[in-house]
């Protein structure tokens, strides 16, 4: 389980987000049997999701992003709900590429520096809210902070780090936020830049000194509000039968003659299901099929 931190700072004038996501990064690794590349830019993007997940209010609201880059990595899809629910899956979970001169996982190599980012909320209206941006570096921080800006006028400042052991395992993931509000004086936002550029290796203070450590050296006295965010996929059968019910009796039918089963695996916690043609017999009898 993950923990996110919040609260405002220099007089209300900012809001301040300090997340530790290593245990959902531990989770995606597992799950996808990521190489220390992929588990990057993929931690890197369940962060961010993290951070935007614990502005949704509601029970039901729903959100996705979707990094949609031309590096090696491929496509990247990370959802959250208002429970805190995070899981997403990378197009390719073992990409590989030489580490930069300085000897960090080229994580802008791996995700591109052309495409976009594309944002959408589902909470409750008619229609869910879209928002786009284009990548501007491939290293997502500074990506998702222009994302905030430019589609949603949010000035952000954002750290995001992820560091992988020599066992492939995560050993530090998490993320400062820094958003300065609408009435926020001209001498906030010049400390605020002045907080956020401690935190260039965000990833490697997770591992040392935590979050409580964090805060004990940045933040001591600072009065937070915790979440706890957890990566946990929301697949089921009955959820799988309901996608496959939405293909349409026609298409399911002519789907299980072709092949003689159906088998659906989720990009999320890559957990297969396995359907025989009695078993969309039944399924389409239950649902009123004929």
């Amino acid at each position: 389980m993950g923990i996110v931190k919040k609260a405002l700072i220099l007089g209300g004038q900012v809001s301040l987000t300090v997340m530790d996501t290593t245990d959902i990064v531990q989770a995606a690794i597992d799950y996808h049997k990521l190489s220390p590349l992929s588990a990057a830019a993929l931690g890197r993007t369940l962060t961010a999701c993290t951070f935007m997940a614990t502005g949704l209010k509601n029970d039901g609201d729903k959100l996705s992003v979707t990094v949609k880059g031309d590096g090696v990595g491929g496509t990247i899809v990370v959802c959250a709900n208002s429970n805190l629910d995070i899981r997403g899956y990378i197009d390719n979970p073992r990409a590989v590429l030489p580490l930069k001169p300085n000897g960090k996982l080229d994580v802008a190599g791996c995700v591109g520096r052309e495409g976009r980012i594309t944002v959408i909320r589902d909470i409750g209206l008619k229609e869910p809210y879209t928002g786009s941006c284009r990548l501007v570096s491939g290293e997502l921080a500074e990506d998702f902070a222009a994302y905030y800006t430019y589609s949603e006028q949010q000035p952000t400042a954002m750290a995001l780090g992820v560091k992988i052991g020599t066992d492939y395992n995560c050993v530090g993931a998490g993320g400062v936020v820094i958003q300065p509000l609408p009435y926020c004086s001209d001498s906030a936002i010049d400390e605020a830049e002045r907080i956020i550029s401690k935190f260039g290796a965000v990833s490697t203070l997770i591992q040392t000194v935590g979050i409580e450590g964090i805060i004990d050296e940045h933040f001591k006295g600072v009065e937070f509000v915790d979440y706890h965010p957890e990566y946990r996929c929301i697949c089921s059968r009955k959820y799988i039968e309901g996608i496959l019910l939405a293909m349409g009796e026609g298409e399911l039918r002519s789907a299980i003659e072709e092949q003689g089963r159906i088998d659906v695996e989720c990009h999320f916690c890559d957990k297969k299901y396995g359907f025989t043609k009695d078993d969309v017999e039944t399924l389409l009898r239950e649902a009123g099929g004929k």
